[in-house]
């Protein structure tokens, strides 16, 4: 499975954690790890445009399968050459399966071992999704890096439906491999196919799924089914065990997380790839990270701060032009621009935070600084 298009060398260890700065080649790009990946579930990174998101420093986002494929439905991607020509960004691009969408349907879906049908959220139509059909959708969509469709199990579940659901999800696996050996890519450069590892809070499933992954060979693997309703400390153990099993010369992904806290706990642990929409979601909500933690702007205490940016160490422009109060007034007044410039900025800290702590592994400093940091934002929330 693997293609000569995509290696992944690792340049830097911490000493202190597990921790590691590697370097991810693409046919759209060298990706410099650890990194966030914004996400552009409808092919936009929400009230962003695509220059404003590689200006931010994206070197990846995401789109989804599952909302694609409803709309603006894979017809027009085809017309259009692929996700990445339509939405006009050039560098790699990643597609969820669409997995974690159809198991968030429960009310309206039914899975099989054939595939998952589901009604449409929009007009209510049935549709099946199966292996094949989300590989050839991801091959019409054209992302750099497509996921294979799982079986995501709720929180909690019993050790007989986590059983069933991993099964499930393995066998989906050997038919997306299958799909994709005799199913070239579309557009002249060849994809990737991540594995997701599955098994809920059962670390014995993790173990036998991260062994039969490794089978395939395969570019890259992530450890889905997390943050789905267990405990943040569950989640952080089960990853700092499973990490170590995950092949140590490819890409490692932890799906779905997460706040700036959860980036670099996980970034300890040896992971390398993040997505999560709450950069853009928070900031439409009011909610933006800085190096001092969490600020909510649209707090009252911040309608006479024409002094202060939302983060006076944040690069981003947003940071460089605007004020505190200004944003607090934009909000207030119901004005979109509130939702823009809070959301670029957002993204801006993200992306530097990841590229800060790249730099101190690099650096040989990761373990102290990220503690430092950890606990300056452990105390702004307490004092909160």
């Amino acid at each position: 499975m693997i293609s000569n298009s995509y290696s992944y060398s690792i340049e830097s260890s911490c000493t202190q954690t597990s921790a590691r700065a590697g370097l991810f080649q693409t046919p759209h790009g060298e990706i410099q790890t650890p990194l966030f990946m914004p996400v552009g579930t409808q092919g936009s990174i929400k009230a962003l445009t695509s220059e404003q998101t590689l200006e931010a420093g994206a070197q990846i986002i995401l789109g989804n399968t599952y909302h694609l494929y409803l709309r603006p439905g894979l017809d027009l991607l085809q017309k259009a050459g692929g996700l990445r020509n339509f939405m006009k960004w050039p560098k790699t691009l990643l597609t969820d399966s669409g997995g974690f969408q159809v198991w968030s349907l429960s009310p309206i879906r039914k899975i099989t071992r054939k595939g998952v049908e589901f009604r449409s959220h929009i007009d209510g139509s049935k549709i099946l999704f199966t292996p094949e059909s989300v590989m050839q959708a991801q091959q019409v969509i054209g992302a750099d890096i497509i996921m294979a469709f799982d079986e995501c199990a709720p929180y909690p579940s019993t050790p007989k439906q986590l059983r069933d659901s991993l099964d499930l999800t393995l066998h989906w696996h050997e038919r997306a491999v299958e799909y994709l050996s005799t199913h070239p890519s579309l557009y002249g450069y060849p994809q990737a196919l991540f594995g997701i590892v599955q098994g809920g809070t059962q670390f014995d499933l993790r173990c036998e799924a991260i062994e039969k992954l490794k089978a395939f060979n395969l570019p890259g693997y992530a450890l889905g089914g997390l943050s789905v309703g267990e405990p943040i400390p569950m989640i952080y153990d089960m990853v700092e065990r499973c990490a170590p099993l995950l092949p140590s010369n490819k890409p490692r992904y932890v799906m779905g997380m997460g706040t700036p806290q959860d980036l670099l706990e996980l970034v300890r642990r040896g992971i390398d790839l993040f997505d999560c929409v709450i950069p853009t979601r928070n900031a439409r909500n009011g909610m933006v990270w800085t190096w001092e933690g969490v600020l909510h702007y649209k707090a009252a205490r911040y309608a006479q701060d024409l002094d202060t940016p939302l983060d006076p160490s944040c690069p981003c422009p947003v940071c460089k032009n605007y004020s505190r109060a200004y944003l607090r007034h934009l909000f207030k007044a119901g004005e979109i621009t509130a939702l823009h410039l809070s959301s670029l900025h957002n993204v801006w800290f993200f992306l530097d935070l990841m590229r800060t702590a790249r730099k101190h592994i690099k650096a040989g400093s990761f373990g102290p600084w990220s503690s430092e940091l950890l606990s300056r934002w452990s105390a702004q929330k307490a004092v909160q």
